[in-house]
């Protein structure tokens, strides 16, 4: 058992497993029959739905492992894993967070939980992530500082190779075992003892940036986020979002402004967020013009 720090509440070694879906589709069923051969554990799968009407999340919780919170809107990606985990007793003190969009490989979570044996201040862990083709993705990064995340989110799409994105994304780094800044959200598995204590993800990201934000309170209050390419999982991605990626795109940039702006308080730096949500502003033009 894991004793919380504060409250005096403990954990037991129960396992569950939380997805946020929005319209999941055919992917929510190969999610859950690879997740069968990833663990020879017992695992709770709690799908957090952000109002679905393909029907997939309702099909998927006549399995007998699989609890449906239908959440009714959609409240985005953070805040619905956060009311998925509310479901969770004291029991669960290992969690999932994870995108439906993503095929486990055999014995995968067993590795990842494997790896935590190895870090007792590791709170998040993620497994090395893969397309389709192969192609590792690069999910275990430096946090964004100021010059190194507005380079990475003004030059990213216009200059792939500029150097703030490749510093940023840690892509030359070999898939050894390491910490990092922040781990993927595709994917990550959690000490419930270390999400509680940074209170979960913050509810005022609709989409994108909750996992790096996680990343760097979970790292401020002690904890570790830990990369572990001994598991590997496969990741479809975009199926979600391609539902409305004018409106993901916009949702991307608030983040990225809300992100840096929340490190960066004070009358000093006011001029220099003013310019960068200028330049964000540009870039969500040029790239909706574009799509």
């Amino acid at each position: 058992m894991t004793e919380h720090p504060g409250n005096g509440s403990s954990y037991g070694d129960a396992l569950a497993v939380v997805t946020v879906t929005y319209f999941p589709g055919e992917t929510l069923e190969r999610f859950l029959d690879t997740l069968e051969k990833a663990t020879d554990r017992d695992v709770l799968v709690v799908v957090a739905d952000n109002a679905s009407t393909d029907g997939a999340p309702e099909k998927a919780a006549t399995r007998e492992n699989v609890k449906l919170v239908s959440i009714g809107e959609n409240v985005g990606y953070g805040t619905a894993a956060n009311r998925g985990i509310a479901e969770l007793d004291n029991s669960y003190g290992w969690v999932v967070v994870v995108n439906p969009d993503l095929e486990w490989e055999p014995g995968s979570l067993d590795a990842l939980l494997d790896v935590t044996q190895r870090w007792p201040r590791g709170g998040a862990f993620g497994p090395l992530i893969h397309d389709l083709d192969g192609t590792v993705y690069p999910s275990a990064r430096l946090l964004p500082s100021m010059g190194r995340g507005v380079g990475h989110a003004l030059f990213a799409k216009v200059w792939p190779g500029n150097p703030w994105t490749r510093q940023y994304r840690q892509e030359n780094s070999a898939p050894v075992e390491r910490t990092s800044g922040w781990l993927s959200g595709s994917c990550q598995l959690i000490r419930r003892e270390a999400f509680d204590s940074v209170d979960g993800f913050d509810t005022r990201y609709f989409m994108y940036f909750e996992d790096v934000d996680l990343g760097d309170r979970l790292a401020k209050a002690g904890w570790l986020n830990v990369y572990a390419p001994s598991s590997s999982v496969m990741h479809i991605g975009g199926h979600s979002t391609s539902q409305a990626s004018a409106k993901m795109l916009g949702a991307h940039h608030d983040s990225a402004y809300r992100y840096l702006a929340d490190r960066h308080r004070g009358l000093a730096w006011k001029p220099v967020l003013a310019v960068i949500k200028l330049g964000l502003k540009v870039r969500l033009k040029l790239e909706t013009r574009k799509g």
